[in-house]
């Protein structure tokens, strides 16, 4: 279906509205859009509207945005999104369409139909998208000169390639590869050659070489995917033109190409660093068919990284050009560093400028905290030039490190006498110094100590780490005292507990620092000393803080205080660190309220999602260590929270909700029963249907309920509540996405409520468990029903779970032990739970009547068996990797996803407490009921029990001193 002109005019209103500043008329039009998504042929429309030349090109600009996200989450949307897909009709038309309007579209349009339709071949390419490969060679040699259309094509292809470079090897990737191959690899090659010659012919134009250069750059990308999993026979046999090429382009200058901003990467340099990856690839996978262009290659690289600058615009080139180095260094070709002064070249003359601070990581460290400390601190750094400059070092250190380690151990030592004989001009020596100590520490494994090749620690330490940690002026030389506490942070575990804690009371002055990154830096050293752990226990106990705990609380609200530092993650993150382990009690109500003032001012307009979980954190951890010890306080922390709750909940703020109902569970189990009314009022708005639909409050949703009925159950029975509580595990159950958390709820119904007020409900429950078993199970589903059944047998006792099984149909109870209790028990994992089923399959072997008899003996024998294997084999012999366990969403962006709070976790209830030891208890009742009738148990034994299995029983009977007759 074509889309009407007055459908068109309509669409070009709404997108010109989505650009209003006025928000009323852009969420009408976005609310608009939101609606038309739904109808056929909207895909369509959008794609038609952004077409035509005559629209205004903001109103095409903001209707390509939209065509691509309209892709993105329609084409295959998820069957748990609640979005419709876009029909089979409407893609096809779409595929028809899409490749020929990417190619005449402005250049800003042409690259969202390029990510869209690379999305789309994400889906279709190439089983259900056969025309697309050769119909973007067929324009692909029908451009001519016209290099608009040549690198439209490629940029397309680029993106469609992608995909070989991050999934796994198999048979399907490679029948995809090759199809690919035998496609493009040729008309990839010609189009490298012909545009070589161009550049040749063109030296003088920039403007004509600036698109010829943006072709090879995206060939070379395009190569780097098709060479990505192995060398193809195609490039094998071609290696030497490729590579004569690549050559070519690693010694090419022409000034004309320059940019006239340093801090922006000229074309140029952007194909010379996808030139490095590519010879990058070449040396670490075919290594043996690459060897001989290694010598040239490496003078290339050698040459140039001693004429790149230190300005920014060549820091790729740069760090791509020493990676290339480093892999050769690591090699078998090493052999290529071993001359007369090599060594010594590329440490002073590469390695130490590349670590060296430049003015540019002075800005950085200034103006953009957040971007130097995620480079410097959290090890995302990988492709900076300090950092890989440090791999270098590490590299030539695998076949050279006496020499490697004596070079910078001189360097490290002349660093740090030039810093002495002049701090304040010569600063920039020690910090280099420090770098190199710390950046080229080994890895350092949880929890382990590590130690410096270069340097004696404890004699660093002293010399130039404790100095500036003591210095009284927590402002002075910034990036210095950033560097001592990463140092700190670096050997945190080899530093003596007394030693540590001399250092705190410091690392909490710091916390005071102008400098973002120095406070930050403090907060997160402080935070990686108190999870340090010696076996299993944490070196420092809440003792251990007593002292300073109030001035480090103090000192971290502040911190919050400091320009740029309202949402520091790192302050955060400390915060709650020192709430979960110090004894907080007589700051808690001071604590609370400063936490809640940031939650009242954060939930008006979220933005940081990891600094509200470890807000939520926070607020949990007092709740834990403060109310769960000292209940008088519940009352205070009701008040102060519960109001703000409601605000977030009014206001219907769908990042924060998750974490309310978890803090309020929290708050529940604090109580004993009666609940303050104030919770039994908010009991009933809990059920509503639309609180369920948003799979982010799902678990946290559980997680209250599961308080309530622990808490409530009387108020829940005599409100006659419970059947909606049950109509809520009826909906989870019917997903294998959310079905683990109706068991939640169902099993926590079984354990705080007697069997007579679930009596009238239990065939449906059996029903709805039943049909789900026959119609789609899984092996999560199959586990949760033993674990349900067997907590069901505990509490109301074998007969009553027989019993109400067989009303569901006679002779049906045997089958489910027999077809899914036997052979799935095994998989059972988790101490409380592999307890309980072995005590319920105990008890059901041992007393109920049901088993015993002639008809259903052999199943007695095997459920046995399978109870011994639970209990004699470890949990990774018993258990197989789970294959249908759902997804886990990651925390990107801001999206309503749930997170679980450490601090707010469901303490789990032994249901069996009064048995001590699952093992003695199979033994003792074994013995027992054979004592009834000697001979025969004994007997089925020897016939049913694997030889392994006896001898594991056999050994429990001998330690429990039992006798089986």
């Amino acid at each position: 279906m074509q889309p009407s002109a007055e459908m068109l005019h309509t669409l070009s209103n709404c997108f010109l509205q989505t650009l209003a500043p006025n928000p009323e008329p852009r969420k009408l039009a976005e609310s608009y859009l939101k609606q038309a998504a739904e109808q056929d042929g909207y895909g369509l429309a959008v794609l038609r509207l952004l077409s035509e030349p005559t629209v205004d090109d903001q109103v095409r600009q903001a209707a390509s945005v939209n065509f691509k996200n309209h892709v993105k989450y329609r084409w295959e949307p998820p069957a748990d999104s609640g979005l419709s897909s876009i029909n089979d009709a409407e893609k096809e038309q779409i595929k028809a369409l899409v490749v020929s309007m990417m190619l005449s579209t402005p250049p800003k349009i042409q690259s969202q139909l390029s990510e869209a339709l690379a999305m789309i071949s994400k889906h279709d390419f190439p089983k259900k998208w056969g025309s697309l490969l050769p119909e973007l060679v067929t324009s692909l040699r029908n451009a001519g000169s016209d290099y608009s259309i040549i690198n439209g094509v490629l940029q397309t292809v680029n993106s469609i390639f992608k995909q070989f470079r991050y999934l796994y090897k198999s048979a399907e990737l490679y029948k995809d590869l090759k199809y690919c191959l035998d496609e493009f690899a040729s008309p990839l090659l010609d189009i490298f050659v012909r545009t070589s010659q161009l550049i040749g012919s063109h030296a003088q134009s920039a403007n004509v070489l600036k698109p010829l250069f943006e072709c090879q750059r995206l060939c070379c990308r395009i190569f780097y995917s098709l060479n990505y999993q192995e060398l193809p026979e195609f490039f094998e046999d071609n290696m030497k033109q490729w590579m004569s090429l690549f050559h070519d382009y690693l010694v090419y200058e022409n000034p004309l190409l320059k940019e006239n901003n340093d801090d922006k990467e000229s074309v140029l340099d952007q194909v010379k660093a996808a030139v490095c990856e590519n010879i990058n690839l070449y040396m670490e996978k075919n290594e043996e068919e690459f060897k001989d262009f290694l010598p040239g290659f490496a003078a290339d690289i050698w040459g140039l990284l001693m004429k790149v600058s230190l300005s920014t615009s060549h820091d790729r080139l740069a760090t791509t050009a020493i990676k290339f180095l480093t892999t050769v260094s690591k090699s078998v070709h090493h052999s290529l560093f071993n001359q007369p002064d090599a060594l010594k070249q590329i440490c002073e003359s590469i390695v130490i400028p590349n670590v060296e601070l430049r003015d540019d990581d002075e800005e950085l460290f200034e103006m953009n905290q957040l971007e130097y400390i995620r480079r410097d601190m959290e090890g995302s750094d990988f492709d900076t030039r300090r950092r890989v400059a440090c791999e270098l070092v590490k590299g030539l250190s695998t076949y050279y490190s006496q020499e490697v380690n004596t070079m910078f151990s001189t360097y490290i030592r002349g660093m740090m006498e030039r810093y002495a004989a002049n701090p304040v001009q010569n600063w920039k020596a020690k910090d280099c110094a420090l770098f190199l100590v710390t950046a080229l520490a080994p890895k350092q494994t949880p929890g382990s100590a590590i130690g410096s090749s270069l340097v004696d620690i404890e004699q660093f330490f002293a010399t130039a780490i404790l100095p500036e940690l003591q210095c009284e002026n927590v402002n002075s030389q910034p990036v210095l005292k950033a560097d001592a506490i990463k140092f700190v942070t670096t050997f945190r575990a080899q530093l003596p507990k007394q030693v540590a804690l001399t250092l705190m009371p410091h690392l909490a002055r710091f916390l005071l620092s102008e400098s973002n990154v120095v406070h930050s830096y403090s907060a997160l050293c402080f935070e990686k000393l108190l999870i340090i752990r010696d076996g299993k226990q944490l070196r420092f106990s809440d003792q251990d803080l007593n002292l300073f705990v109030s001035v480090v609380l103090n000192n971290l609200f502040s911190a919050l205080k400091l320009p740029e530092s309202q949402e520091n993650v790192y302050v955060m993150k400390c915060i709650m660190r020192v709430l979960s382990i110090a004894d907080v009690r007589t700051y808690a109500a001071d604590c609370l309220d400063q936490l809640v003032a940031i939650l009242s001012f954060l939930y008006k307009n979220p933005s940081n999602p990891t600094f509200s979980h470890y807000l939520f954190e926070a607020i949990a951890a007092l709740v834990r260590r403060s109310c769960e010890k000292n209940p008088e306080l519940v009352g205070v922390f009701e008040a102060k929270l519960l109001p703000v709750f409601q605000d977030i909940l009014a206001l219907d703020v769908i990042e924060f909700a998750p974490y309310v109902f978890q803090i309020m569970a929290q708050l529940i189990d604090t109580h004993n029963p009666p609940l303050p009314a104030t919770y039994i009022n908010f009991f009933p708005p809990l059920l509503t249907p639309v609180l369920w639909q948003r799979s982010a409050n799902v678990p946290a949703l559980v997680r209250l309920l599961q308080s309530y009925l622990q808490r409530a159950s009387n108020e829940i029975i005599q409100a006659k509540q419970l059947e909606p509580v049950l109509g809520v595990f009826e909906k989870l159950i019917n997903s294998k996405n959310t079905d683990h958390h109706g068991f939640f709820i169902l099993n926590t119904v079984v354990e705080y409520l007697d069997y007579q007020p679930i009596s009238g409900y239990i065939t449906r429950i059996w029903n709805l468990l039943f049909i789900r078993l026959q119609a789609h199970r899984t092996g999560k589903f199959i586990k949760s029903l033993i674990v349900f059944m067997s907590l069901f047998c505990v509490k109301y006792g074998h007969q009553a779970l027989v019993e109400s099984v067989q009303s569901v149909q006679q002779g049906l109870f045997v089958t489910i032990i027999q077809t899914f209790w036997v052979p799935h028990l095994l998989s059972i994992t988790g101490d409380l739970e592999m307890k309980l089923c072995a005590v319920a399959s105990t008890k059901l072997l041992c007393e109920s009547p049901v088993l015993q008899s002639d008809a259903t003996i052999p199943v007695w024998g095997k459920l046995l068996n399978s109870v011994i294997t639970l209990l004699v084999r470890p949990e990774e012999e018993r258990v197989e990797e789970e294959v249908d366990a759902p997804d886990l969403d990651e925390m990107v962006g801001y999206t309503a996803v749930y997170a679980q709070l450490h601090n707010a976790g469901k303490k789990e209830d032994d249901p069996v407490k009064e048995i001590h030891d699952p093992k003695e208890f199979l033994v003792s009742s074994l013995s027992k009921l054979s004592s009834c009738f000697p001979g025969k148990f004994s007997a089925l034994i020897q016939q049913s029990v694997e030889p392994a299995n006896k001898a594991g029983l056999a050994q429990f009977c001998s330690m429990y001193k039992s006798a089986i007759v």
